[in-house]
């Protein structure tokens, strides 16, 4: 279950991201994503509120080891199957009459948000697909957790509490992704450096009858005992017969006295 770990949270939706095939673009939810009694067991909660200021509520709970589990409440589906793809990714597939009726998968996006895509198989065959992309939840809620739950206003404070920790949360989840794409560049220059450094002394190594000029293009050769040559000529240009084991590579010396392969 420590793969889990980045998605237990409560997750407050982005309604402006969202994208619908079915049923309405809702007002404002939350999606609760927490372990259960029995720590092997995952509980998922989501709460809605519609356009129209209608609130609804939905849970259900299931044993993420990707076998088929039996629904309690089996309005949508009679069977559940959750599996874990890996600590930034899980899904839940449930079932109706054995058919496959709605796939809905999680993703923690490179900037942390929760990514759940809903793809339901409808009966005539086609496949629907709605969207969401929720936030971390910070402040209160501005409406209840369940239907008959009571109406909560968050006060002026709260709002701006809220407002100021999303900018906060959003600006350093963009650095945090711009650093770590700076190493990703770095690591890559590091490893072309290192390439340079054991060609340039292969080529310092090898028989040089001459003075190389900085930008030039030469020609790296093995002899038959093992050692190197490097040399004017290109392969194409020795004719049926080289005089030589193997061509290595083409290289162009640079500025900074390193080598180059072309």
């Amino acid at each position: 279950m420590t793969d889990l770990y980045n998605f237990l949270a409560s997750w407050q939706l982005f309604p402006e991201k969202g994208t619908y095939e079915v049923g309405n673009r809702p007002k404002s939810g939350i999606y609760k994503i927490q372990l259960g009694d029995n720590t092997r067991q995952l509980s998922i909660h989501m709460s809605w509120v519609s356009i129209e200021d209608i609130a609804f509520d939905s849970s259900y709970s299931v044993y993420p080891n990707g076998e088929m589990q039996e629904l309690k409440d089996n309005e949508l589906a009679d069977y559940i199957q959750c599996s874990i793809i890996d600590s930034l990714h899980f899904e839940a597939r449930f079932f109706k009459e054995s058919r496959l009726v709605l796939e809905v998968q999680h993703d923690i996006t490179p900037k942390g948000f929760l990514k759940v895509t809903q793809l339901h198989h409808r009966s005539e065959g086609d496949t629907a697909t709605n969207t969401e992309v929720y936030h971390k939840q910070m402040s209160v809620l501005p409406y209840s957790s369940s239907v008959s739950g009571a109406v909560i206003k968050p006060n002026e404070a709260g709002v701006i509490r809220h407002q100021a920790l999303s900018a906060m949360e959003e600006q350093t989840n963009m650095m945090l992704t711009q650093i770590r794409q700076q190493i990703e560049l770095l690591a890559i220059q590091a490893k072309e450096i290192q390439k340079r450094k054991e060609l340039s002394m292969l080529i310092y190594e090898a028989k040089l009858s001459f003075s190389p000029v900085i930008g030039q293009l030469y020609y790296l050769y093995e002899n038959a005992d093992g050692s190197h040559i490097l040399t004017m000529i290109g392969p194409k240009e020795w004719g049926a017969k080289p005089p030589y084991k193997n061509f290595v590579a083409a290289v162009r010396l640079l500025a900074d006295h390193t080598w180059k392969e072309v």
